[in-house]
């Protein structure tokens, strides 16, 4: 039986991913569970399955090359089945979540596209005619150009050099696309199918590139050149700059706070929160169990409370009704190198103080590894962002949809603070709520913020059984 193996989509915002390895490799033996390659999503390296067993028969992506989610990596078939029917069907399905099919794969001339462009071009019908006729000088170009995109084979003719010939029959095998008439605005530019595919993920303009194949065709040779340029300089500086291209985590954040930030509006809470009693209560916690409790715990143990007494603020906005959710599942933002991942602690309101210590711990220590599976990091109802161990005093943080609210905390600073007739030197720290104000309003969160401040600031709530609220707690809806 034969088997597709194909990019897995792993998480909501993943569009693509990269083979980091195989563990497989062609003429291997394989069972249904075994490894067959690591993958690079937006948030970890995670392990590719096999789902069926038999012979690895074809590898079609090398490591270190990025796919889009959704595309066939591979073939597992037993020695004597044919796969080449497999191997046809769909060679490129990302761009084509139907599949593509064979006919697809080598289009046929057809007149219909050369007839618009020259339409487009400005040229009247008879002009038309007459220029097919005579093969005038001056439009022997542009039809060399049409021939090469609407006639693979004879196009490859042209392209000997610099491995061009190569670059157009790949193409055609994975960008049939490519191969129609182009209406883009690098239509005129002569570039090969290859070269276009690149210069577009890289974001680069071909007519800033001089080609190197026959007749200045631009090859994809010549758009890698520009990409592995190390420096290039910067607009009226005199300093130089180099590009560094996006890693997968960064690429994700761009999609989700793009699409957080603009159609959602946003409005912010500030308050400012004592933590004198929090700090010593950690100290004692320190010399009770000689290891302390970190600031983040008493962080997601106050908001969950929080969110307990006040569950208005754990929802999602879904377009036509508001869901509000059945558990508190908190999102810690962890730095990484490249990026950000924000680990879920599930069930925040059902562990104690030192339950969440524990896991939050291993979430932690696991996100900075990258070790973390998708369902680890996916799917909280609220969030806590921490900058206070870079000194930053306050900031806003961006909601992720679908959270309705986040939680953003800056450094714990001590400042002199008046009390009666006296000036007392005081722990202080600063919070921001971050709300989606199609979801909430003002004085619930508001209200949330009363609620978070207040068990920071009396922490002896903080290890309370969450089924006996302190009586000044304000449970209404608002």
């Amino acid at each position: 039986m034969i088997t597709r193996v194909v990019m897995p989509k792993l998480t909501d915002t993943m569009e693509e991913g990269v083979v980091v390895a195989w563990k497989k490799h062609e003429g291997e033996t394989v069972d249904s569970g075994d490894v067959l390659a690591e993958i690079e999503t937006d948030k970890a390296v995670l392990d590719l399955e096999a789902f069926g067993s038999g012979v690895l028969r074809k590898v079609l992506v090398p490591e270190g090359e990025t796919v889009k989610a959704g595309k066939l990596i591979a073939v597992i078939a037993e020695q004597d089945e044919d796969i080449e029917a497999t191997l046809a069907e769909t060679p490129d399905a990302p761009k084509d979540s139907a599949g593509t099919s064979q006919k697809d794969k080598a289009p046929q001339p057809s007149p219909s596209p050369v007839k618009d462009e020259k339409k487009e071009s400005g040229k009247s019908k008879k002009e038309q005619v007459g220029s097919a006729k005579t093969q005038q000088a001056d439009n022997a170009k542009k039809e060399q150009e049409d021939s090469v995109k609407e006639k693979p084979a004879d196009g490859a003719k042209d392209d000997q050099a610099d491995n061009a010939k190569k670059e157009q029959v790949d193409s055609v095998k994975d960008e049939p696309s490519e191969t129609k008439a182009d209406t883009s605005p690098a239509h005129g530019i002569k570039a090969s199918p290859r070269a276009k595919r690149l210069a577009e993920k890289q974001g680069i303009d071909l007519s800033s590139i001089k080609g190197s194949g026959p007749e200045g065709r631009i090859i994809e040779a010549d758009v890698q050149g520009r990409i592995d340029q190390p420096v290039t300089q910067l607009a009226g500086q005199g300093k130089k700059g180099k590009d560094i291209p996006l890693s997968q985590m960064r690429k994700a954040i761009a999609r989700v706070t793009t699409s957080s930030k603009a159609p959602v509006p946003h409005f912010y809470l500030t308050t400012e929160v004592g933590m004198d009693q929090a700090e010593r209560l950690r100290k004692q916690m320190e010399e009770l169990r000689k290891s302390p409790l970190s600031l983040t715990v008493l962080f997601v143990r106050a908001a969950a409370l929080a969110l307990a007494h006040h569950p208005e603020i754990n929802v999602s906005y879904t377009g036509d009704a508001l869901r509000r959710h059945a558990t508190i599942d908190i999102g810690i933002a962890v730095a990484l190198e490249d990026g950000l991942i924000t680990p879920v602690i599930r069930d925040c309101a059902g562990k104690n103080i030192l339950q969440l210590a524990e896991g939050i711990r291993d979430l932690i220590v696991r996100a900075k590894s990258q070790q973390l599976t998708p369902d680890e990091y996916a799917g909280a109802t609220f969030s806590i962002s921490n900058l206070g161990m870079y000194e930053v005093e306050n900031f806003i943080a961006v909601l992720m949809p679908p959270q309705a609210a986040s939680l953003a905390i800056g450094a714990v600073n001590i400042i002199p603070v008046a009390r009666g007739n006296t000036i007392q030197r005081s722990r202080r720290m600063k919070v921001t709520l971050s709300c989606d104000h199609r979801a909430l309003d003002g004085a619930q969160g508001a209200r949330f913020l009363q609620s978070f401040k207040r068990a920071l600031e009396k922490p002896l709530e903080l290890f309370l059984p969450l089924d006996d609220p302190p009586t000044h707690h304000n449970v209404a809806d608002q």
